[in-house]
């Protein structure tokens, strides 16, 4: 059983040599830029798979190639996108078996590089393989190779992995790998093992902290079993355990979800109350919240109050905005957002920006008229751009009016 197998387990150099040494590391590293620079270059710009493969290769013992986490990643990307799957094998094996392959951080680093290319087999092969690099395992590399393995969603795996690994190897699991599997199980639907899991976890001295929470209650919430997540939320608060920001914003986006749009006001109250500073996407969900229950005049103090505590509006904020003011009939107000954010390239949805070009262009004013014209100017800048087939309906509403 799970919780058997695992319970045993948690618990001065001279002025001669310094002026010879500068001159030669001062011309060596004028030679490294020259050899150096070049193939990261090329590499980002090369799009034959098979060039790249070979490209990649010749560089891999230059440590600012191997070292440059983008490129590695980027490369390994785009031969997954061909499907050149025997090129990643090639190119992640050969730097295991290089000095670089003996250092935790690097084998990790391979681990997650085999996991997204979603070739798990390979991930887990390098993680029990690892004492052949001469390569120390611990709890980290564990960590990602759990990581990887959940992405299968295989159930049977992930547990005989938890049972088997830390007695194998004697590693003591922690609370990020408990998160990462209740996490897995969560997304898997399997709801109910997520929270035992917890439970049993706890049980032998694993104390789950604010993320294993927001994890179960988000995923109680979103299938509408908010019973449990309230319940949850109760028990965490029982336990001592704080809720962070993100843990009110699970809340309070299931509030704004029921209709209990001053229910989830009062929590962005009580998140000032308790020493917790809300963030935008908190202020983003309750303005949304009253403009769905069409309380205009408190989504507009929310959004004022967002602004009086010195945050300045993300683009998702304005885009809410604007969407509703127009649904709304606030044609001014949402022309003067939206005008700001288009000069920023902040684009709202070409269907709320049509809208508010229908609201404009309604009354035939020549004021309302200059507006939506300027907005069409705007929206031609658009990076990247909008079609030619969505500006020309944008031209069809002024021309109709």
């Amino acid at each position: 059983m799970l919780t058997l197998r695992l319970v045993h387990r948690f618990g001065t150099w001279s002025h001669l040599g310094a002026g010879n040494t500068y001159y030669k590391d001062l011309v060596s590293m004028k030679k490294r830029v020259k050899v150096d620079e070049p193939a990261l270059f090329k590499l980002k710009k090369e799009k034959n798979p098979e060039k790249l493969f070979q490209l990649f290769k010749e560089n891999a013992h230059n440590k600012i190639v191997i070292e440059n986490r983008y490129v590695f990643e980027d490369t390994v990307s785009r031969l997954a996108g061909a499907g050149r799957f025997d090129y990643i094998e090639n190119l992640l094996e050969h730097q295991k078996s290089l000095p670089q392959g003996r250092r935790e951080g690097f084998i990790i680093r391979i681990i997650m590089l085999y996991g997204k290319a979603g070739m798990i087999e390979n991930a887990i092969k390098t993680f029990y393989d690892m004492h052949l690099y001469g390569c120390p395992r611990t709890v980290k590399s564990f960590n990602a190779a759990l990581k990887v393995l959940t992405q299968s969603h295989d159930l049977i795996a992930i547990e005989s992995f938890l049972s088997d690994v830390p007695e194998k190897f004697d590693i003591n699991i922690h609370i990020l790998s408990v998160n990462t599997v209740i996490s897995s199980f969560c997304d898997m639907g399997i709801l109910e093992k997520a929270y035992l899991f917890m439970v049993e976890m706890e049980k032998l001295g694993i104390t789950p902290d604010v993320f294993t929470y927001t994890i179960l209650i988000s995923a109680f919430y979103k299938a509408n079993r908010w019973q449990i997540g309230d319940g949850l939320w109760n028990l965490m608060a029982r336990k001592g355990c704080m809720p962070n920001v993100a843990t009110f914003n699970v809340r309070i986006q299931f509030m704004v979800n029921m209709g209990f749009s001053w229910e989830a006001n009062k929590l962005l109250q009580l998140m000032k109350r308790v020493g917790i500073t809300p963030d935008e996407v908190t202020y983003n969900l309750v303005i949304k919240g009253f403009f769905r229950v069409e309380n205009l005049e408190m989504a507009k103090r929310i959004y004022s109050a967002l602004c009086g505590a010195g945050f300045k509006p993300n683009s998702r904020i304005y885009h809410t905005m604007i969407h509703y003011l127009s649904r709304a009939g606030e044609f001014d107000l949402a022309y003067s957002m939206c005008r700001d954010v288009m000069k920023k390239n902040w684009f709202p949805s070409s269907d709320t920006i049509k809208r508010l070009l229908e609201g404009l262009c309604k009354d035939g004013t020549e004021e309302n008229m200059a507006k939506a014209r300027f907005l069409i100017i705007l929206a031609k800048k658009k990076i990247p751009p909008f079609s030619s087939d969505t500006l020309n309906v944008m031209r069809s509403i002024i021309a109709r009016s």
